[in-house]
Order: structure tokens, then sequence, then C-alpha cells
């Protein structure tokens, strides 16, 4: 008994913030952040609190943190500018005391507590079309006091550990805490319930992601309108982003063929069985911290063709191909070699499934708290 209160008491108790749920796209920054929690939930060492700005209602499914949230006085657009224009309200206000905070995204809430801070990405410093001006001013502001303030910056790759030392950040202040992934077995009735479902007859190439630039969509549909001879669809998954025209963009398959079916967000009981079934999943980012949607492929069977030179290369490693986002041939290419031989694609299949094995989210959870007891005096 007395082991058991000495361990309570040297639990450390961590505010998160966990804002981005409410997102209008809750993207990959808020899956991310949502596997730590919840493995970081699963131990005896941290005891988590969420912070959120204040909402009437819980964040859409499967956003919805696994830990209580307590929430600030101010909405989220005016909490962000209070907190990088008048460094106000401390994010104590809402938890009172804790060891440690972690912000999860480059919104820095100012505080008593060390600060941890995660970075997903700086796409936005190598090229600010990929956001919008608005998203360019708060990013900077944003990096700026992550670069001041935070004891300790967390990213999930190499690709954007680079990108933070570059834009000046103190290279003994960074730690790479890689995602993971929760796979689950997909049975074959699965798959074809879904492609019942979404009318999905042919082989098909699978895109999932944001609608915005830097996702490269423009470069699959290009890619895929060279493989115009063979009886195939382009399957899209992901929200509508912004600064892209995917109407335009998809004016290059008019005649040719293949059928393009635009799905919106799906929920995981409908996104797996499509990873599971697809003939390739094509993802040639331009540019990415991370990369979940290529690891979600992989875990659930789908060959991968992904983009070399950036952090998407240092999730699939060997187990996927990888091409230069920017050749378009290149890409038409890869997804040939995949579409064209059954036994390549049944190897990528269980090459990315042991790759994939390797990202568990309980490791994000073991090197994160080791981050919270670094900083800790």
């Amino acid at each position: 008994m007395w082991g058991q209160n000495h361990e309570v008491e040297h639990r450390r108790r961590v505010a998160v913030t966990l804002e981005q749920c409410w997102h209008r796209v809750p993207g990959g920054t808020a899956t991310s952040i949502l596997g730590t929690v919840a493995a970081l939930a699963r131990r005896t060492d941290v005891e988590v609190i969420g912070v959120a700005a204040r909402h009437g209602a819980q964040p859409a499914e499967p956003f919805n943190p696994p830990v209580d949230v307590v929430q600030l006085p101010l909405p989220r657009l005016a909490l962000y500018e209070a907190w990088h224009g008048l460094r106000w309200p401390a994010i104590e206000r809402a938890t009172g005391p804790v060891d440690v905070v972690h912000a999860t995204a480059v919104a820095v809430p100012p505080t008593r507590a060390p600060l941890v801070m995660t970075i997903h990405d700086l796409a936005f410093l190598a090229d600010p079309s990929l956001v919008t001006r608005h998203g360019n001013r708060f990013f900077r502001r944003g990096t700026e006091l992550a670069r001041r303030h935070a004891r300790l910056v967390l990213v999930p790759s190499e690709a954007t550990a680079a990108e933070c030392r570059a834009a000046g950040f103190d290279p003994e202040r960074l730690r790479i805490v890689p995602w993971g992934v929760d796979p689950r077995p997909v049975s074959s009735s699965e798959v074809e319930t879904v492609r019942d479902r979404f009318g999905l007859t042919r082989p098909y190439v699978l895109f999932v992601g944001t609608v915005e630039p830097r996702k490269n969509l423009g470069g699959v549909i290009d890619a895929v309108a060279g493989l115009a001879d063979r009886e195939l669809d382009l399957v899209i998954v992901g929200p509508d982003g912004w600064n892209e025209d995917l109407d335009q963009r998809l004016g290059v398959l008019d005649g040719s063929g293949v059928g393009v079916h635009r799905l919106g967000f799906l929920p995981p009981r409908d996104l797996l069985p499509l990873y599971a079934g697809a003939g390739v999943f094509c993802f040639p980012s331009l540019r990415e911290g991370f990369g979940m949607p290529v690891l979600d492929a992989m875990a659930h069977g789908a060959p991968v063709v992904t983009s070399a030179g950036t952090a998407t290369a240092e999730v699939a490693g060997d187990a996927g191909l990888l091409v230069d986002p920017l050749d378009t041939e290149a890409i038409t290419s890869a997804l040939a070699s995949v579409l064209d031989d059954p036994t390549r694609a049944d190897q990528m299949r269980v090459a990315g499934r042991e790759r994939a094995a390797r990202f568990t989210w309980d490791h994000t959870a073991r090197l994160t708290a080791a981050a919270y007891a670094e900083v800790i005096p």
C-alpha cells in the first residue's frame, strides 16, 4: 500500500492542449495527439488534463478526447490571439497547478510550469503559399514563441527536426518522437461491404488527406491520367481544405475512363477497409511532418507509393516505393509497377504491415513522458 501511495505522490500532472480536436479540419495533428494522450493515460507516471478553448459541445467523432478536458474562458480565435498577443490567460487558470504544460500545436500558451512543445512541421516557412495569410502570421508568431519559451520541442521526424534547426531552434532542445498506429484486422467481408457502398467495382488508387496544395493531390490526379488505358478508379478521401480547386484539377480525367470517387472525410470503420482493398495507396506529398496516412495504409495492408526526400520516406522505409513528388511520370510508373504485378503488390502488403508494427503509441507515450521528466525541476 505504501508503494502505491508513493507512486501516486510522484505522478506528474500534465496539461495538454487539445484545441485542434475542434478545428474544422482536425487532420493528422489531432489524430497524432489523441493517440499519444490515450497511451499516456494508460501510464502510471503521468496524469493528463486536456485543455481547450470555450466550446458548447464535444468535438465530432473520432476526435473526442480520451481524457477529461477543462476549458479556458475564451473561444478559440480570441484565445489564440490573446495567447500570442497578450500572453494571457495562463493554462493554470483552467487546470490549477500542473508540473508540465504540453502545447501540441503552434498555439503557444502562457504558463508558470515548464513548457514542452510539439511542432509537427514548418512547411509554411519553406513555402508561404501552402497556408492562408492569417495562417502565416499565426504560425510565425507561434514559432517565435516556441523558440523563446519551450524547454523541449518534440518533433515526429528527422525531417521536421532539420526544419527546426534551420529555423533557429537549439538542437539540444529537440527530441524526435515518432507517431504510432492502432491497426485492427479488416475482414474480406468488410472490404466488400465498403466497396459495394461506394460503387467500387474496379481496382482503385487511393489518396487520403486534406485537399490542400502541399498534399500534391494534383500530382496524384496527373499520374493516374497516365494510367487511362486500364480499368481503374481513383478514390479521394479527406475533407476540403484551402487553396485548391479540385474540380479544375480533376478535369484532366474527363473522358479518360478513370472513375473518380470523392468521398470526403470518412470515419475509421469505412477508411480502414478502403486501405485494405486498395490496389495501391498514393501519397506523393510535397512536405510532411510525419505522414500519418502512409503509416495507416501500411498497417492495413495497402501497397504504398509516396515521396522521397520528406518525412513520409522515413515512415515508409524500404516497404514503400519512393518517388520524386514533382515527377509525374515517376509516380505513374510506380503505380503501374504495383497495379500490374500482383506478386509485388502482395509482397509490399506484407512488408508494409511489418514496417508499421514498429510504430506504436505506447512507444510514442514513453518518449513523451521521458521529455516531461527532463523538464521538471
